[in-house]
């Protein structure tokens, strides 16, 4: 019963589509593009404005050390010893209580 009602859907849905496309015209339509007669010309910039109104704006020139600053670059950390925390945590894991080998056929 589905079946059959979904095919009714399908050819009512096809007729209604076949009758409405009648509506669409035959002759072709040449792509106008539009045109734009104002065009870019070089003029002065505009004046600047100040965003920062209430706020005090300060810059200087020069490098400062970064002791400066309170931080202290860091030495980077050998890659074996990453390897072997990594290998550490590895065997450290919880491992599945269930393995699925799937079973395939050898092709000669």
């Amino acid at each position: 019963m589905k079946t059959a009602l979904f095919v009714l859907c399908l050819i009512g849905a096809t007729a209604a589509f076949g009758q409405t496309a009648s509506v669409l015209p035959n002759y072709v339509q040449p792509i106008q593009i539009p045109d734009h007669p104002q065009h870019a010309s070089q003029h002065d910039l505009a004046p600047p404005q100040d965003i920062f109104e209430h706020s005090d704006y300060t810059y200087a020139k020069g490098e400062r050390p970064l002791a400066d600053f309170g931080m202290h670059p860091s030495e980077p950390e050998p890659l074996g010893d990453i390897a072997r925390t990594f290998r550490i945590e590895h065997a450290s894991a919880k491992k599945a209580a269930f393995v699925f080998e799937k079973y395939v056929a050898k092709k000669y």
